[in-house]
């Protein structure tokens, strides 16, 4: 259907009846006040007919000329327009009439058979017009005039004195109502014509207006309004004119406009909220009431191994569960149920299945929270994923990638013991040859020695790449600082560090001891990359009071930019001062190593003042000699 057509229709059909039923009204009145003005002119020519056959009348009875009083009647019987004409005497009985069939008719005047409203007493003036259906002998309408002739001192003779008699008779004069009603019904007819022109014009010049001043602009708006819907923000009204539309359609561009931004503003809002998410090295999804996963980042894809397939959309025991239905709540932790009707986070372990069948253990923060929207409070739950497997390759893998940059400084601390082994093997040999027993055994206790420097550092070595301990040992600082900076002599040579240990005798956590070295490693290691122009590094160990034991490492290197402190322990940032791209994985594990063992690290530093890592874990020594005296 075109734009506005129904309107148009709707108007059309609403002007012509409108026009019509007013026409007929003007029409039924026009004919009313138009026959009444015409029978009020026959009246009045009836009146002066009566007057003169009045006359008439007297006069052929004073001179007793009845004949010439009936060729009066009877002439004027035959003038156009007049049916009959009679004359009645006071007891209702024709006397004289135009037509001869008229002549003694009588009529009960008392009843008023003349005409409604006619009754007659014989004594009163009677002077009434009235319209009748039919004439005496005539079948179409009539004009009736009816009218009293006094009694007159000069006709006393023949009607006696007026006191008694005051009336002679009646004239009635009936005329043609016919041409009455024609000519009453042709003009109105002549004017209704004239009135439908008028109307039809009105009507013709009311559909233009309405189409150029109404409909063309709705037809606009309502063309704007389907683009609106069918998602074509762009579309604009045409506006012309200083009109009420024309504001109308102002105000619908503008709010077009408003609204176009207002859904870019929300579309960047939630590529920035996505992105944001996407950019979490955790998985994080949200859940509605309806088990159906409403936002969710690509870890989470990555957790049910599908990266690529949008989340939001599924039920979410249909993502990580691989069910057609809710998980039975009494078999696995549902944060659905657990946080129903509560608010607070829970934390839990759980497995999700993945595409190709393999399982991903995750441990689940999980948070109930309250979104106020357009149709009341939407409750959500968000799900923050941490990959258990990952994190234990990751570490892993970051601590053979340490152990690989190692290597060469291990080669180097085990070739000149195996070198000055296989000098002493071949003098020991050449002194027994010769019988010199004692000069041999002193070279045999030097290889022993030697031999000893090597299983020392493959030992460190060894127990650097170790898995990390499931429970927590009491562990040795000063054994694994001394062992790690062994480890790290020959790097400490190339890179021109002077490394210092000062520690307190016999410091002692409870740790996981190849965590404790990897933490150690790793803040030595990230110490030398801070120097690449060389310089001093000094390792700290105290027991402070409050039972912590403290571990601090200052070097002298380029320092860390104020902008940055806060960023150093984030998963995949790294930053070196030589150059080199780091993996971004070292201080964030330190960190996560440090706060599973009930530690922290800390950093201090300014540009080009160097920096200072300081490790804080509680003092086992210290909450033994509260318990049972200093300890041995």
């Amino acid at each position: 259907m075109q734009p506005g057509r129904s309107l148009v229709t709707k108007l059309t059909r609403a002007l012509l009846l409108y026009s019509v039923l007013v026409s007929l009204v003007f029409l039924l009145g026009f004919v009313w006040l138009y026959e009444s003005r015409l029978r009020d002119q026959r009246a009045e020519a009836a009146a002066r007919i009566n007057l003169l056959l009045e006359v008439a009348l007297e006069n052929a009875m004073l001179k007793r000329d009845i004949p010439g009083l009936r060729d009066i009647i009877e002439r004027l019987g035959r003038q156009r327009g007049i049916v009959a004409v009679m004359i009645l005497n006071p007891a209702g009985v024709v006397r004289f009439a135009s037509h001869a069939h008229l002549l003694d008719k009588s009529f009960s005047l008392e009843q008023g058979a003349l005409c409604p409203g006619c009754g007659w007493d014989r004594k009163s003036p009677l002077d009434r017009t009235e319209m009748l259906a039919a004439g005496e002998g005539h079948a179409g309408p009539v004009l009736r005039s009816v009218k009293s002739v006094a009694n007159r001192e000069a006709c006393s003779q023949c009607h006696g004195p007026a006191e008694a008699s005051p009336v002679n008779g009646l004239v009635v004069i009936d005329h043609d109502a016919a041409d009455l009603k024609r000519n009453a019904m042709l003009g109105a007819l002549a004017l209704a014509g004239a009135g439908l022109v008028v109307v039809l014009g009105l009507v013709a010049g009311t559909y233009h207006a309405l189409q150029r001043f109404v409909l063309r602009p709705v037809a606009g708006l309502e063309a704007a309004s389907r683009a609106l819907a069918a998602g074509d923000l762009s579309h604009r009204v045409a506006v012309e004119g200083e009109t009420e539309l024309a504001a109308l359609g102002s105000t619908f561009n503008d709010m077009a406009a408003r609204l176009d931004r207002s859904l870019q503003d929300l579309a960047a809002r939630e590529h920035f909220v996505q992105a944001l998410l996407d950019a979490l090295p955790d998985g994080v999804r949200v859940i509605d009431e309806d088990f159906r996963i409403v936002l969710a980042n690509r870890a989470y894809g990555r957790h049910v191994g599908s990266p690529d397939v949008p989340q939001a959309g599924q039920f979410c025991y249909q993502s990580s569960n691989a069910r057609s239905e809710p998980c039975v709540a009494t078999l696995v932790t549902c944060p659905l149920v657990v946080l129903k009707g509560r608010t607070g986070h829970i934390k839990y372990s759980a497995r999700h299945h993945r595409p190709d069948g393999t399982l991903t253990n995750v441990e689940v923060h999980a948070a109930r929270v309250s979104i106020d929207g357009p149709n009341g409070a939407r409750a959500l739950v968000i799900e923050v994923m941490r990959d258990l497997d990952a994190e234990m390759r990751i570490s892993q893998e970051q601590r053979l990638a340490e152990i690989g940059q190692l290597a060469t400084g291990v080669a180097h601390e085990i070739r000149n013991p195996l070198s000055s082994v296989g000098m002493l093997l071949s003098n020991a040999e050449a002194n027994i040859r010769q019988g010199h027993a004692d000069q041999a055994e002193t070279a045999l206790r030097l290889i022993s020695h030697e031999v000893e420097r090597c299983l020392t550092i493959t030992d460190s070595l060894l127990k650097l790449g170790a898995p990390s301990d499931l429970a927590p040992q009491l562990i040795s600082l000063n054994e694994v600082i001394g062992d790690s900076v062994s480890l790290l002599r020959f790097q400490a040579e190339e890179a021109k560090v002077t490394v210092t240990v000062d520690m307190d005798a016999g410091l002692r956590v409870f740790a996981s001891d190849s965590d404790l070295r990897m933490v150690v490693i790793n803040l030595v290691q990230n110490a030398f990359h801070a120097m690449p122009a060389g310089g001093s590094l000094t390792i700290t160990g105290r027991r402070r009071p409050g039972q912590r034991v403290t571990l601090s490492f200052t070097d002298t290197g380029v320092g860390i930019a104020e902008e940055d402190l806060e960023r150093i322990f984030l998963p995949f940032w790294s930053r070196r001062a030589d150059g080199v791209n780091g993996t971004g994985l070292g201080l964030a594990i330190c960190r996560s190593v440090m706060v599973r063992l009930g530690g922290s690290v800390t950093v201090e530093s300014r540009p080009e003042a160097g920096a200072t890592f300081l490790l804080s874990l509680p003092d086992p020594d210290a909450a033994l000699e509260n318990d049972h005296g200093p300890a041995t």
